[in-house]
Formats: C-alpha cells, sequence, structure tokens
C-alpha cells in the first residue's frame, strides 16, 4: 500500500489537504483556498505570508506534529531574520516546505481578507478586501526576436504570475513606464485598481522592485456644516489619521436649500460652490497625509458619501432640480470616477474614486452608508436610525422592509441660529444640568472633564474661556430647562416671578435664562432665548415628524430601538433628546449612538470591494418616503412642537423623569399662578 502525503491543516479556516513532501506552505495555501498574503508571489521578499506551526499532539485535527515537519530554514528566512526579525516560532509560507503532517496556524496580520473590528458595540468586522492593491511582478526583458511593449510584456507578467486580466492604464502612467521597469531592473510593484462591476484592472501606480511604503485610502463624509476624512491604511484597514474642516460653502447658504437658491438668483454660483468645495478637499486631504507622515502620492483611492445636494455640487452638478418637485437628481447611481475628474490634485494623480449610490432626491449617499454600516434590513428588530444634521435622513427597518426619508431640521442643532451658538470648539459648553429646586446651572464646556461648580474649573478654562453653546449643549439646556420648570410645554419660558429665579430675565416681550455671564471680565453673555428655544423645536418637530411618517407607513405606533447616527448624534444625551421630543418613545436603554456612521460606511465601502456591491442593491430594496407630500407630515409636525409632544404620551420616558405640569401663557405675573391653573385642567 502507498504510503500517503503528508496532511496539512491550516487554522484558523480548518481547511486541510494531503500534498507531496517538499511543496510550499504557500502553495498548499493557495490550492486550499486559504487567506494567506503574499505580495511578492513566493518569492521570499515581503514578508506578509508569515506562519506559526505547532508541535505536539492535535487530537481535534487527529494529527501529531513532528519538530521536523517543515523543512530547516534556509538562507532566504535567515537574512529576512536578520534584517527585519520573525517573531519566535514565526516562519515565511513561500519557503517553508512540507516534510510530515502538520498544524499550520495563519496569524491575522497573514491574512489577505483580515478583519478589522469596527467598534465594540458591533459583532460586525470590516474584512478586508480593497479595490486597490499591490502587486510584485518579475517582467521579462525586452528581445529583438520578440517585438512586443513593455507594457504588453508586464501585462503577461501579472497574467502569469497573478491571473489578472483586462489590464488597463493611463498615459500618464505610461510616461514613467520604461523608466521605472529599468530602475527596477525588471522587478517591479504596481498597485492594481479592480473594478467591482467587469473584469478588468487598471494601473494605479507603479514602483521599481519591491514597494514597502504602504498603500492608502480616504473616506470621507462630505457633510453640508463639516467634512470629515479618514486616512485608511488598505492593507491593514487602521485608520493612521483622521481629520475635519467646516465646508466652506457655509457661506453660500447655512443648509442646503439656501446653497440650492444660491446657485439659482446667481449666475455661475454653482460653479463657486463646487471650486469651494474641492479645494477644501484637497486641504483637507494634504493635512490627514501630514498628520499622518505618508506622502500623499500614496493615497490611491478615495470614497465619498455625502447628501444629494452636496453630491451634485461635488459633481459640478448644478443642484437646482433638487430645490423643486419632484426633486429629481441627475443619477442616483453609484460612481467611479477618476479623482482628476473632481481636481483633487494633492493625492496621486491616477487615484480612483467610489461615490455610494443615492436613494432618493433629498436621501443621499450618506444614508446609504449608514445602511452599509448599521444594516436596518438584518434587524430582528424594528429599528428607527436618525442621523441628526443640518438635514436629517431617517431609516426605519428590520429584516421585512426598510423604509427611509429626509427632513428639513436646519442648522439649529449644530449651534446655528442660536443666540449664544457656535460649534463644537474648546470653551463651548457641551453638557448642562439644571438644578430643579434652585434653577441653578452647572456646565461642562469642551476641553474641560470638570463641571462649573469643581474646584478647579476656572483654572482649567482659564485658556479657552467659555465662549458660546454647542448643539449638544443647546440640546441639554432646552430640555433641561423643561425639567426644571423653566419652559412650558408650549415652549415658553417663565418670568422671574413664574419661575422664582432671577435667571429668567426679561428680553424684549419674552424671557431668555441666564447659564453664564462674563461681562464684567469682557466675556460673553450666554442665555437661552425664547427665540433660541423656537429654533430648537423647529428643528426636532422636523425630525420627529419625519419619524412618524415612516412609522405611518409600516402601520406602527412605536419602534424597538433608536440609534442616533452622525457625529454630532454621538454627542446626543438620549434622556435629553426625549425629552425633547427629538425621537419617539423608547426604553433609554434602547438609545444607542452610532456615531459617525456615514463615515464608517464609508470606510467599509474603501476597504471591502464586495460591499460595493451590496450596498448597491440594498439602495434598490429601500422604500422611499418624501416628507415634502406626505399629507401627515404638517399634522407630525405641529403636535411635535410641544415639548416633548401634545399627543403623543411617551410612557417610557415619565418612568424616568417627572416634567413640571406649567403653564406661562396666562398673562399673570404671580409665581405659582400657571402651575395652580395647568393642574385644575389636569
Amino acid at each position: 500500500m502507498a504510503e500517503q502525503d503528508p496532511l496539512v491543516v491550516f487554522t484558523p479556516s480548518g481547511k486541510r489537504g494531503r500534498f507531496a513532501v517538499g511543496t510550499p506552505i504557500l502553495t498548499a495555501a493557495r490550492q486550499l483556498g486559504v487567506d494567506l498574503d503574499s505580495v511578492c508571489g513566493g518569492r521570499g521578499i515581503c514578508s506578509k505570508c508569515q506562519i506559526t506551526p505547532g508541535v505536539g499532539e492535535f487530537s481535534k485535527h487527529g494529527v501529531t506534529v513532528a519538530p521536523d515537519a517543515l523543512s530547516p530554514w534556509n538562507s532566504v528566512e535567515e537574512r529576512y531574520d536578520e534584517k527585519r526579525g520573525l517573531k519566535a516560532g514565526r516562519r515565511l509560507g513561500c519557503q517553508a516546505t512540507v516534510q510530515s503532517d502538520v498544524v499550520i496556524d495563519v496569524p491575522p496580520e497573514s491574512q489577505v481578507h483580515k478583519q478589522v473590528v469596527r467598534k465594540a458595540a458591533t459583532a460586525r468586522d470590516i474584512v478586508m478586501d480593497p479595490a486597490t492593491r499591490l502587486f510584485y511582478v518579475e517582467v521579462d526583458e525586452p528581445d529583438m526576436h520578440e517585438p512586443t511593449g513593455d507594457f504588453e510584456r508586464l501585462a503577461r507578467a501579472l497574467k502569469q504570475q497573478w491571473q489578472v486580466e483586462g489590464l488597463r492604464a493611463d498615459l500618464t502612467l505610461m510616461t514613467k513606464l520604461q523608466k521605472v521597469l529599468r530602475k527596477g531592473k525588471w522587478r517591479v510593484t504596481v498597485a492594481l485598481h479592480r473594478d467591482h462591476r467587469a473584469t478588468r484592472s487598471t494601473i494605479v501606480e507603479i514602483w521599481p522592485g519591491l514597494h514597502e511604503s504602504g498603500l492608502y485610502g480616504l473616506a470621507i463624509d462630505l457633510g453640508s456644516t463639516t467634512i470629515a476624512a479618514h486616512l485608511t491604511d488598505l492593507e491593514t484597514g487602521e485608520v493612521k489619521a483622521s481629520s475635519g474642516i467646516m465646508n466652506p460653502q457655509i457661506r453660500f447658504g447655512e443648509d442646503l436649500m439656501s446653497r440650492v437658491s444660491y446657485g439659482m438668483m446667481n449666475p455661475g454660483g454653482e460653479v463657486e460652490m463646487t471650486t469651494a468645495v474641492r479645494e477644501a478637499l484637497n486641504t483637507l486631504a494634504a493635512e490627514v497625509a501630514k498628520e499622518a507622515g505618508i506622502e500623499p502620492a500614496l493615497i490611491v483611492e478615495t470614497v465619498f458619501v455625502c447628501n444629494p445636494v452636496m453630491h451634485h455640487l461635488l459633481l459640478g452638478i448644478d443642484p437646482v432640480e433638487l430645490g423643486q418637485a419632484p426633486f429629481a437628481l441627475a443619477t442616483s447611481a453609484s460612481l467611479r470616477i477618476d479623482a482628476k475628474e473632481l481636481d483633487l490634485d494633492t493625492i496621486n494623480p491616477r487615484a480612483k474614486v467610489y461615490i455610494l449610490p443615492c436613494i432618493a432626491g433629498h436621501v443621499g449617499a450618506d444614508s446609504a452608508a449608514v445602511a452599509l454600516s448599521e444594516e436596518p434590513g438584518k434587524s430582528q428588530d424594528l429599528a428607527l436610525m436618525v442621523d441628526v444634521g443640518t438635514n436629517a435622513e431617517i431609516l426605519l427597518g428590520d429584516t421585512s422592509r426598510v423604509l427611509a426619508c429626509s427632513s428639513p431640521t436646519g442648522p439649529a442643532f449644530e449651534g446655528a441660529q442660536i443666540s449664544s451658538g457656535q460649534r463644537a470648539a474648546p470653551g463651548a459648553i457641551e453638557a448642562i444640568r439644571i438644578d430643579p429646586v434652585t434653577r441653578e446651572p452647572r456646565f461642562r464646556v469642551i476641553g474641560c472633564d470638570l463641571w462649573s461648580d469643581e474646584e478647579g474649573f476656572a483654572e482649567a478654562t482659564a485658556t479657552t474661556g467659555i465662549t458660546g453653546i454647542c448643539g449638544s449643549g443647546i440640546i441639554e439646556a432646552v430640555a433641561e430647562m423643561r425639567i426644571a420648570g423653566l419652559v412650558d410645554p408650549s415652549g415658553l419660558i417663565g418670568s422671574a416671578a413664574q419661575t422664582g429665579t432671577p435667571r429668567s430675565q426679561p428680553e424684549g416681550r419674552t424671557h431668555a435664562y441666564l447659564i453664564h455671564d462674563a461681562t464684567d471680565e469682557g466675556g460673553p453673555r450666554i442665555t437661552v432665548t425664547q427665540g433660541d428655544i423656537r429654533a430648537i423645536q423647529l428643528a426636532k418637530s422636523a425630525l420627529y415628524a419625519g419619524s412618524r411618517l415612516l412609522m405611518d407607513e409600516r402601520g406602527v405606533d412605536k419602534v424597538d430601538r433608536v440609534v442616533l447616527a452622525g457625529a454630532f448624534g454621538a454627542h446626543i444625551s438620549p434622556l435629553h433628546a426625549m425629552v425633547l421630543g427629538m425621537i419617539p418613545d423608547v426604553p433609554l436603554d434602547k438609545v444607542t449612538s452610532a456615531g459617525n456612521a456615514a463615515g464608517t460606511g464609508a470606510r467599509i465601502a474603501l476597504c471591502n470591494i464586495a460591499a460595493r456591491a451590496e450596498i448597491e442593491q440594498t439602495v434598490g430594496r429601500i422604500t422611499k418616503v418624501e416628507t415634502a407630500i406626505a399629507p401627515k407630515f404638517q399634522e407630525h409636525f405641529v403636535n411635535a412642537n410641544a415639548i416633548p409632544h401634545a399627543t403623543d404620551p411617551f410612557p417610557e420616558l415619565r418612568k424616568v423623569v417627572n416634567l413640571p405640569e406649567v403653564s406661562f401663557n396666562t398673562g399673570g405675573d404671580d409665581a405659582e399662578g400657571g402651575r395652580r391653573r395647568r393642574r385644575r385642567r389636569g
């Protein structure tokens, strides 16, 4: 009976097979479809294929592994270990060969499709399979007897060594090809970009010899107020640097419709706005590259997510049609274009851009990114996902169906159009508590962990000062005023006599609540005015009305959980959001934050090519609800003006907080008049 070939078992995949003595471990892995990386194609120069052989008895696999189950170290491994060092017990899979039965562990860093844990709150990982990857090849030298061009021989080498077909390259690559091939002595590394819809690959960059300086991509969330960029290592998925800047288009209008109007009223206005945002993107790309200490030319891919108006202005498309029914997009499909078409000239000149699909006229690629990140269509319970911003985008869904809409909340949630409002920056009040008995406030500012009534606060904030109140701060301030009985359900601020605190101060025909007064030291006087309350009411009413429309469409009166998305959503207190009536009533532990879910979705699409096809299919299954023409939107909006709501009872909220039954719209000045009248009506 012929002796069997040795058994090779790979962990953690569990794949196994028998291979002849002398077979390289990398070859065995490839034949079994084991996820073992290699840029150099098994030449022993890239070190990507490191493995760890086991020794001893493995009863689970029915294998006993001898110490000499692999070939001894060879000169290639010795040289690599001497120059760069191999971890104890590691071998190079392309050099170590099978001698007898063996169990091989493939460590995470040696896997092609590495898993990157996205965040602790979810089990979902990002599986690394980027559209742009590195390949090392050895190219045949020119031969007078075989007159083929250098590009054709490079294409042949990639086909033979990596099974890459349909190779393309633009003219700028062709102009450097011959010099690089000769400098590398016909050994080069190419960055190849794969198109997920077609069997073709494009050379984005080429380097002589083995390129080991990495490959990077940008995941960009292009918002109407801020632009956030995440510089991501395309091999590991690690975010090397993140940065954000204000969208310079704000000078043309704080909200999206103002920008559409600017373009309509000013010939060439859309060109101005496109130029402004592209310049900002170039600045941002250069900044994150500098922060990470990498050459900008190593950024070879960018993924964008954005709302429809920003989508059109990024592309140089006049958004005028988005300002009027039926809110038609020039295109709602995903886009694959060259970075140079967007004037992105601070990254690699041949970099590729992928823009996620839009869902509808005012539900954009950023909502698609939230759907990719948070997967409402895979939720077993009914989940409401709200991306809070200047234009709130809302998803409601479970495994049976996903609905989407947008709601024009305006910029109040981000501190704009608020009397003491400012963007989230050091010195801005971000959290506040008001004692329900004394009506005295205490607060915390960005850049300091202490509360204002704690020892050392003044010293800790001496540098930044107390400069204003940001979005999360104004939400908490209005909610705390309602909890403390300073504001009635209609949103009216009571007088000093009605509320019992001198902090309720007259301001014209209305009142304002004084949070902080530093005018004696030349600082600001920070108040919450009646106008601020109204601005927050309008914003939160639009948000709640949008959610209710989706619930009507599903035929439900409640949802199982709420996810607050967006960089701003990450800083909102669930309790205060519910006191305001921003979101439907659910148990507070069922309100979670997904952080910048749109940015995370962009990073998933950057790191995993299959995710692009997935979100394109998902978007096609989402039902769009248009708030602008929905008959019940106005009814929901009006009812949601009350704090928390005029008709919805909010039973879960009332389990954790008692909201005073006060009314200041009585015309009386006595401190208790409003309370007595309100109670008698009950």
